[in-house]
């Protein structure tokens, strides 16, 4: 049965035999030396377990099908929903060139960007069996989807809590205060993807490090009704160096996605936290 199974992300030309044998390097019966390296045969590539937690964001799974050697691989999609909508926030909320407030001008993007890319790169995730990003992408996709309608004035989000006064001010502290437990949870929830994300690498895990006191410093600027536009700095100073890790991860992406001879690390963390699969087979 392993001998009709691709051996490859990619594999156009059907081959990849090791001493006579196909192999699947997404599943658990392929050779367990071969896949600890990286192998060219005619028109494949073999893919090891650091790899793929490099492309994937996910550690090595075992899925009933090859699906992964049929469609293309969705997360740097996801990545550049992201990266395109949290990179203009962070300028945004640190109030570079004369920006301010919460960015309503992108609100465009939050839906397009964020929203939309994110949602398709999970339903891919979840096509291809890669639970871990299936669940994150989702919930950030739809975190811009959220963030972007309270900044829709179509939506009522926050006009709703203002007085029939048309001169009182937009920033309600019943809505500033009501708003902030979004970004409370959002924290929780980055907190949760922070410690699953020590299977993955160093970056992916530096990226929920920061964005726990990053929620946190939005957290605390709403239960202040926005009086100390410190917070606000501090928030977007950690999110733009979630940025740029996040352009980082996605440029790694990009070159292993065309094979490109530049292999630029990610700090695979894989190798040292093993799954408890493992750990029992050991």
């Amino acid at each position: 049965m392993a001998s009709n199974l691709a051996d490859v992300e990619k594999d156009h030309a059907g081959h990849g035999a090791v001493n006579g044998n196909r192999y699947d390097l997404h599943h658990d019966y392929h050779d367990e030396d071969t896949a600890l390296r990286r192998l060219r045969t005619a028109g494949s590539l073999s893919i090891s377990p650091e790899l793929f937690e490099k492309i994937y964001l996910s550690p090595k799974n075992q899925v009933s099908n090859n699906i992964r050697s049929t469609f293309a691989n969705p997360t740097p999609l996801a990545l550049a929903g992201f990266l395109l909508s949290l990179t203009p926030l962070s300028n945004v909320l640190m109030g570079w060139q004369g920006a301010g407030g919460l960015g309503a001008a992108e609100t465009g993007a939050y839906y397009f960007f964020g929203g939309l890319l994110m949602i398709l790169g999970a339903l891919l995730e979840f096509v291809l069996g890669n639970t871990f990003p299936f669940v994150v992408f989702g919930t950030f996709g739809s975190f811009w989807f959220t963030f972007g309608a309270t900044l829709t004035p179509a939506f009522n989000a926050s006009i709703a809590y203002l007085p029939d006064d048309p001169a009182a001010s937009a920033a309600d502290p019943t809505f500033m205060s009501s708003f902030a437990f979004f970004q409370v949870y959002m924290g929780v929830l980055c907190f949760i993807y922070c410690i699953i994300s020590v299977r993955t690498n160093i970056v992916f895990f530096l990226i929920f490090l920061l964005l726990v006191p990053a929620f946190g410093c939005l957290s605390a600027y709403f239960f202040g009704h926005g009086a100390n536009h410190t917070l606000l700095t501090a928030a977007g100073a950690l999110t733009f160096v979630i940025c740029l890790l996040g352009w980082y991860l996605f440029f790694v992406q990009l070159l292993a996605a065309v094979d490109f001879p530049l292999n630029l690390p990610v700090g695979d963390l894989s190798r040292y936290v093993k799954g408890a699969s493992e750990r029992k087979k050991q």
